[in-house]
């Protein structure tokens, strides 16, 4: 009942984890002012949230390996054979199970971080990209000119 418990919150907790991470993203790659309009705390609040829930699931998990680990050792010590094999699929489900959620929370928590090293790195490349597209629109227009009239001058 425990482990039910457990794994029904941990599912809705990787849930909100995942539409976490896949927000910060969107909001990150579909932004297109340059850092100095956009707030200062709204990278960190994010990053704050993704540490609190980060937490709170390697919590849930370490509470579920440990009542996996109470289940294995009540099976373990239960004397009745025939209520052993029933005993023996549930705890194999719930480790499963256990092991599905740790996978897809280490799998998501990866991608984040890779999400956000990435912008980190090439935050400031795409600053200086906007730069120059934005400065260059007038800079372009002039050049063409000049251009133009060293032709003809020629």
């Amino acid at each position: 009942k425990q482990a039910r418990q457990l794994e029904n919150e941990l599912d809705l907790k990787l849930v909100s984890f995942s539409k976490l991470c896949t927000s910060y993203s969107s909001t990150r790659d579909g932004r297109r002012d340059s850092s100095d309009t956009t707030p200062l705390l709204n990278g960190s609040s994010q990053d704050r949230m993704f540490e609190t829930m980060a937490v709170e699931i390697e919590q849930l998990l370490g509470k579920l390996t440990g009542i996996n680990d109470k289940m294995a050792e009540y099976t373990n010590s239960a004397g009745v054979p025939s209520l052993n094999a029933a005993l023996m699929h549930t705890l194999q489900r719930h480790r499963d199970i256990l092991q599905d959620y740790t996978h897809e929370f280490h799998k998501t928590k990866a991608n984040f971080l890779a999400i956000r090293e990435r912008e980190n790195l090439l935050g400031s490349v795409r600053k200086d990209i906007e730069s120059y597209k934005s400065g260059s629109g007038v800079n372009n227009r002039r050049t063409e000119l000049f251009l133009k009239e060293h032709e003809h001058l020629r």
